[in-house]
């Protein structure tokens, strides 16, 4: 935010003056005015971060300024100075936009904390409308898979450079690492958009009726196929089938979807005629399919049949750079739910969302803002390990990296000068941290 910028409105002389000096004292530098009206010129001049008046002024009284101070700028924070007989005024004053009351006399550090909350405040509505106008700037595939983490553009260069192919793909990840999110990437940006995307938890559905739901059956098939049912894959023609939790399928229904995949084609239950199919299928799994084949616990040709083209999601842990922006993306989605403000996150908690291991990964942090949206702590999981300092650091300087990049359009050496570090210093760190400068640019 830079130099706060605080404006004091108060007649009394010596108050002013103290009030000047408690602020200036603590490094807090404000200009004072003996009434409103100047004060007011200079907030529709050149704006301010807080705005401190006393209630009882010449002229133009601090309630009055008040209003005028908000209706200039909703987001302002306002603290009013009031006297004894005025507290109830000031209350009734915080329902229309003051955002706090000191009553005098008050101590300096009274003032001085609540100036600094208030500035606070002021700096983190900022970056919610910051992120918000980034948000809508954001286009594409970096819309549709927020990150700028190293792992997170290795992920969206890999389907920019197959999603229109129609090669199948095998997506590997831990549970709540966005899976389902990259498959849909995968069909909105592939000539299949238009079509249909159907997914299908493997582990989901009972054995029985694995391969009925898929390959749908004719009337008459098993008891109770009153009807003919027209399966999943055929239901997908021309589209995306994304099949989650692949190694949960049934080996009976492995040696037919086998077949599919060779052939794309597919017979109803019941049926002896063959139905051709254009699908694209996608695979995903939090395990190690050719580990799980070599226990004959999955089709070995299955798995090589599947795994065309590889695509590993990094777990949130080893990708930290992108948990301000993913959480600031939740918490904006879930207050529009909810119907909520947006929170305010102080920098502690969420240097302690940094600091936590993500167990659950996005789905763990989406439920965390969830929570935090609806004004509920943030419960992190008390089993999760530790993340030392030196990662910490490491993703908090990753961080300010992207950021001057972002800001310079990948232009390395204003950046650097940004950063006030050496040119060959931010090479270095880009190399280690994996940072490709083309996607800034």
């Amino acid at each position: 935010m830079g130099v706060p910028r605080i404006l004091l409105v108060e007649d009394d002389d010596s108050v002013r003056l103290g009030v000047e000096q408690a602020l200036e004292l603590a490094d807090l530098p404000v200009r004072g005015f003996a009434a409103a009206e100047p004060a007011l010129d200079v907030l529709q001049r050149e704006g301010a971060d807080v705005l401190i008046t006393d209630v009882r002024l010449p002229g133009i009284d601090g309630l009055a300024l008040l209003k005028a101070a908000v209706a200039l700028d909703t987001g302002l924070p306002v603290i009013l100075m009031t006297g004894h007989g005025d507290i109830a005024m000031a209350v009734g004053a915080m329902r229309d936009g003051a955002y706090d009351f000191i009553e005098k006399p008050f101590a300096s550090e009274r003032l001085v904390t609540t100036v600094n909350r208030a500035l606070e405040k002021r700096r983190l509505v900022a970056e919610v409308g910051a992120l918000r106008q980034a948000l809508v700037q954001q286009d594409g595939l970096d819309a549709a898979l927020l990150g700028r983490s190293g792992g997170m553009m290795a992920v969206k260069k890999l389907i920019r450079q197959v999603a229109d192919t129609g090669a199948d793909v095998l997506i590997l990840g831990e549970t709540g690492s966005g899976k389902e999110m990259v498959a849909h990437a995968l069909h909105q940006f592939s000539k299949r958009a238009a079509k249909p995307f159907v997914a299908i938890n493997c582990g989901a559905i009972p054995d029985s009726m694995v391969e009925s739901e898929l390959f749908g059956h004719e009337a008459g098939a098993f008891t109770g196929a009153a009807k003919t049912r027209i399966g999943k894959l055929e239901f997908a023609d021309g589209g995306t089938v994304f099949l989650d939790e692949i190694e949960s399928m049934p080996m009976a229904a492995q040696v037919k979807l086998l077949r599919v995949l060779q052939d794309r084609r597919v017979e109803r239950l019941g049926s002896n005629r063959s139905i051709a199919l254009n699908i694209r299928f996608v695979a995903a799994t939090k395990e190690d399919l050719g580990a799980l084949s070599k226990q004959g616990r999955f089709r070995e040709d299955l798995y090589f049949r599947l795994n065309v083209v590889p695509l590993s999601i990094p777990p949130l842990r080893q990708r930290r750079e992108d948990i301000p922006m993913l959480l600031d993306h939740f918490l904006l989605t879930a207050s529009d739910r909810l119907g909520t403000p947006p929170p305010l996150v102080p920098a502690a908690d969420r240097q302690a969302l940094l600091a936590h291991n993500w167990p659950g990964n996005v789905r763990e942090l989406r439920n965390v803002a969830d929570r935090m949206a609806l004004g509920l702590p943030a419960l992190l999981g008390a089993g999760a390990d530790a993340v030392g300092l030196a990662a910490q650091v490491e993703a908090f300087e990753r961080q300010l990296i992207m950021a001057a990049l972002t800001d310079q359009k990948g232009d390395v050496p204003a950046a650097a000068e940004a950063l006030a570090v050496p040119k060959k210093t931010l090479y270095d760190k880009l190399k280690r941290f994996e940072i490709e400068i083309e996607t800034f640019r």
